[in-house]
């Protein structure tokens, strides 16, 4: 069973302003993307789907790298939060998301490359990389706990967009 937390006062100013930011930060960022290429409306359904997934893990890493850099105040339940809802995220069942025939040159908006298909057992093995390295994060004790494990998170996002992430079109 999950624990709640309610924050009061000052506590909820600070997460309410602090989430706000970094979710409009992260909208400016994602439509970027997306507006020099394509929106979103004109992809098909599971290449959407997998932009916001990923506008979703870039904005859990946002807070995880703010606590890390000391840009937002160390908070024991944000950084379980953030740590765990990327967890999630990399164990998604992909058999919705990573549709054969939703790759680069074949589907609007999308920089999947064929090797997802090719090498199914490879590409989960790096999103399974990423929940790890997110669980390691989920107990951090403080700011320098969250920064230390930033790198194998950063890691495991930079191996996968390597190998399976095409050049932007």
């Amino acid at each position: 069973m999950r624990n709640f937390i309610f924050l009061k006062g000052n506590d909820m100013k600070f997460f309410t302003k602090t989430a706000v930011t970094l979710g409009l930060g992260a909208a400016i960022i994602a439509t970027a993307g997306v507006a020099g290429s394509h929106s979103a409306k004109d992809m098909p359904p599971p290449v959407a789907a997998r932009h916001h997934q990923m506008q979703m893990v870039g904005y859990h890493i946002g807070v995880l790298g703010g606590v890390a850099k000391g840009e937002m105040e160390y908070d024991a339940a944000m950084v379980s939060a953030a740590a765990s809802n990327l967890a999630a995220l990399a164990r998604m069942e992909k058999a919705t998301l990573w549709v054969a025939g939703t790759e680069q040159g074949a589907a609007a908006g999308s920089r999947a490359k064929a090797e997802i298909w090719s090498d199914p057992e490879g590409f989960a093995a790096k999103f399974e990389d990423m929940a790890t390295a997110a669980d390691a994060l989920i107990n951090a004790g403080d700011a320098a706990a969250v920064g230390a494990g930033m790198g194998a998170l950063g890691g495991s996002c930079k191996a996968c967009h390597e190998k399976y992430r095409g050049p932007k079109n």
